[in-house]
């Protein structure tokens, strides 16, 4: 019954379509069985009505008084007794006393003429109809109270409720502690059922200011999309790449709808689908309507040796040159609430102070990483073999997660790990969201060779902007970079300012110019025009921090967007060629490689 509670009216007008096709079949019902008897019910009334008013108008000619004051004691249910008749009468008017009389005995011996005159009866007769519609809502209600238990365990919502891990990726389940079946169905109407009901679109924004040109890198989006070019994308592509999503996103009209499938871990489909609707906030009117799959887990999936003949669209955070998985920004640039990483434009101003508080010659002068071995990675577990800052010049630490998350993350700040001249980066599972944070400190980045690539990763040089690392000799080739960087001090430090400019340029800015753009070439692709998938819920910025605990909360409300009034960056033309040669120039760098210069 609490699920009542809120504004009762407004919460019927906005619950889900069946429970109303059920009322207006429900009314429908008792309308086509009652009908004859409200229609004689209606004609009784009316002939009563007719007869009171004709009896007022003969009793106010034989009392002489006025209609109004008999129509007042008919109103009372009553007439006046014989004693208050004569009381009441004007004078010279008891010649009509006698007709008077007999009348009112007529009336005493007539109980279905006195009836006549009481105004309840024709009410209540009146109000009859009302008696259905209240119970028309009781019996929604009981509906309500039966489908409490389907909705709470059926509903699949954005934080996993009724959701398993995705297969290919296991993880422990989520437990919804503390929650009692109709406050769960409770929050599950409000948040995915009523939360975006008045929810308007917005409209399409008024750019004031002159583009930019997009960084060189975007021009990946090209290559990523190349499958498509000539088959497009079909919807039977679009459904064969549904068993390796855990959800599928559509927009259209400006409006964003979620099937999901599998549960994300943490809270990754949270910031995901928020960085999505940031987007459509921040150039309203301007994202084309899409359908697209996406997968929030760490590994590429599609193989391209194994779907050459129909090429699969999924999007992720990473890929590799073997895959066909689309990478798409990640959600930590909104914020990675379970390690306690704020939004990206809050973490990078924070490291780069941070790496401001020691000049490059007082920095440590050898190579520095922190993190998780324990995440089924060959290359991290190699690296712990190198912690000896006389022999390697390394240092290798754990971080214990557990432990910090006890300690309230106080040792794990990213902008105090900017001390050391040399920032070691590992891949982890699969990509690992560190590099990004690894690459603003101003340090030399010693980038182990990676198997995964990001989206913005492409758009580093070898040399430039890191030194490769050999995954073969790991603890030589740190020890060879941290001399050859000791001994070229500002070389070394030119290479630390440049990667740290890079970061800096890479803002969110340009991370939603890279949305912007990767979903409207995308959305060229489509051979179909997108519709709402009828087991979709809409997601708005409400239905979202309905779902956020209070943690969660803070976090997305911190990196809310606003409507640009520039627009997005323009694009550079697709060159399948020159991406084609530097992506070959940049192999033969880390290939020939093995320990640097």
């Amino acid at each position: 019954m609490g699920l009542l509670s809120r504004k009762t009216y407004q919460t019927l007008y906005h619950l889900p379509r069946f429970f109303l096709v059920v009322l207006l079949l429900f009314t429908l019902l008792l309308l086509v069985l009652f009908k004859g008897h409200v229609e004689d019910v209606r004609r009784q009334v009316k002939e009563a009505v007719q007869i009171r008013h004709k009896n007022d108008m003969m009793y106010s000619t034989f009392t002489g008084q006025s209609l109004e004051k008999v129509q007042q004691y008919t109103e009372r249910d009553r007439f006046l007794s014989v004693s208050e008749i004569r009381d009441t009468l004007p004078t010279g008017s008891s010649s009509r006393l006698h007709s008077c009389h007999n009348f009112i005995s007529l009336a005493a011996d007539q109980p279905s003429i006195m009836g006549l005159f009481s105004r309840k009866t024709d009410q209540t007769l009146y109000h009859l109809p009302r008696f259905f519609l209240v119970l028309s809502i009781f019996t929604l209600v009981l509906l309500i109270h039966f489908k409490v238990e389907d909705i709470a365990t059926q509903t699949k919502t954005i934080v996993g409720h009724n959701l398993q891990p995705t297969p290919w990726h296991l993880f422990p389940a989520k437990a919804f502690k503390n929650e009692t079946k109709y406050a769960l169905a409770s929050k599950i109407i409000q948040c995915s059922y009523l939360s975006c009901a008045r929810m308007a679109t917005n409209g399409q924004t008024t750019f004031t200011h002159e583009p930019e040109q997009c960084p060189e890198f975007y021009s990946s989006i090209y290559r990523d999309l190349e499958p498509w070019s000539n088959t497009w994308v079909s919807y039977a592509n679009l459904m064969e790449a549904k068993k390796f999503a855990s959800m599928r996103v559509v927009i259209v009209g400006g409006k964003l709808y979620v099937d999901y499938y599998y549960d994300c871990v943490q809270s990754r489909a949270l910031f995901t689908v928020w960085g999505l609707l940031q987007l459509l906030k921040r150039y309203p009117g301007s994202i084309p309507d899409v359908d697209l799959m996406f997968d929030c887990m760490d590994k590429p999936i599609v193989l391209k040796r194994d779907h050459s003949a129909m090429p699969l669209p999924i999007f992720r955070y990473c890929t590799t040159p073997s895959h066909f998985d689309i990478p798409f920004p990640d959600w930590s640039f909104w914020g990675w609430v379970e390690v306690n990483l704020g939004p990206w434009q809050e973490e990078f101003k924070s490291i780069k102070q941070g790496s401001q508080k020691t000049s490059w010659q007082n920095k440590f002068p050898y190579a520095y990483w922190k993190g998780n071995p324990d995440v089924n990675s060959p290359v991290r577990e190699k690296l712990l073999f190198c912690n000896d800052t006389n022999k390697w010049g390394a240092q290798i630490l754990r971080q214990n997660w557990a432990q910090e998350i006890l300690d309230g993350f106080k040792n794990s700040k990213l902008s105090n790990q900017c001390n050391h001249r040399y920032k070691i980066y590992a891949e982890g599972y699969a990509w690992s969201v560190s590099l990004k944070y690894i690459l603003s400190c101003g340090s030399v980045p010693l980038i182990i060779n990676p198997k995964y690539e990001d989206f913005f990763s492409r758009g580093l040089s070898p040399r430039e902007n890191y030194l490769p690392i050999s995954p073969k000799n790991i603890c030589p080739s740190i020890k060879t970079a941290v001399e050859w960087g000791n001994s070229h001090p500002s070389e070394a430090e030119a290479i630390g300012k440049a990667v740290q400019d890079y970061m800096e340029h890479l803002n969110m800015d340009r991370v939603y110019d890279y949305m912007y753009h990767l979903i409207n070439e995308y959305a060229k692709l489509l051979d179909f025009k997108p519709v709402r998938p009828s087991t979709a819920l809409e997601e708005c910025i409400d239905s979202l921090l309905c779902y956020a605990d209070e943690t969660q909360l803070g976090f997305l409300e911190r990196s809310a967007a606003s409507p640009s009034s520039t627009p997005p960056c323009k694009l550079p033309p697709p060159n399948a060629e020159e991406i084609k040669k530097q992506i070959e120039a940049k192999n033969i760098i880390i290939n020939t490689t093995q320990l640097i210069i």
